[in-house]
């Protein structure tokens, strides 16, 4: 196959099984740690409207779909990739953590969170993704 088209393949590759890994926890967060009484997980207004009852442990599923995401996302794509695997890997990264940084304004989280996610979840797991394909 030729080197572009498959390394276009990569970020393609890398990019879907990235959002389906975070889709996939998100989806199955709610039955792991139940959101607060009275809270529509799939109702962003509930969630604006309701924002004062979450708890720490509320974050720790979206910000494992987050690190997670990043990381199988960042894995597909530094493995399909010819060559720059950690090249392909940090850039798979920053683009999950552009929808990091979207969905701070979109959902309201505490500021410790926020930072916590954007510094921890993103980069540094899609750096782990990076390591892990580049020995392979």
């Amino acid at each position: 196959m030729n080197p572009i088209v498959r390394n276009i393949v990569a970020v393609v590759a890398g990019v879907i099984i990235g959002m389906i890994a975070n889709m996939g926890l998100i989806t199955i967060s709610g039955s792991i740690i139940p959101p607060p009484e009275g809270v529509n997980p799939a109702d962003m207004e509930s969630i604006k409207e309701n924002f004062h009852l979450f708890e720490a442990k509320h974050y720790l599923m979206p910000f494992l779909a987050h690190s997670m995401g990043s990381f199988f996302g960042a894995l597909v794509a530094a493995l399909i990739a010819v060559s720059h695997k950690m090249k392909f890997a940090i850039g798979l990264g920053l683009f999950t953590m552009l929808g990091g940084i979207a969905a701070c304004f979109l959902i309201p989280a505490p500021t410790w969170f926020i930072v916590a996610d954007l510094a921890l979840a993103y980069i540094p797991f899609a750096y782990l993704a990076g390591r892990i394909a580049e020995r392979k």
